[in-house]
């Protein structure tokens, strides 16, 4: 692997945490609203449906 695409990696890595990190916030904040794990778990998979397809052409 080249060391732009380990950056980039690297990167999407982050992002992706501070996504679900920021689903998980909103739910702690709003417990009403939907289970924080729940809601953390959800915006993993939104990521990873668009991400993937994305990645693997």
């Amino acid at each position: 692997m080249s060391s732009l695409a380990l950056l980039v990696a690297v990167l999407l890595v982050l992002v992706v945490i501070m996504f679900v990190g920021g689903l998980a916030y909103i739910a702690y904040r709003h417990p009403a609203w939907v289970a924080p794990l729940t809601l953390g778990l959800l915006g993993v998979g939104l990521v990873a449906a668009i991400v993937v397809p994305t990645a693997v052409r």
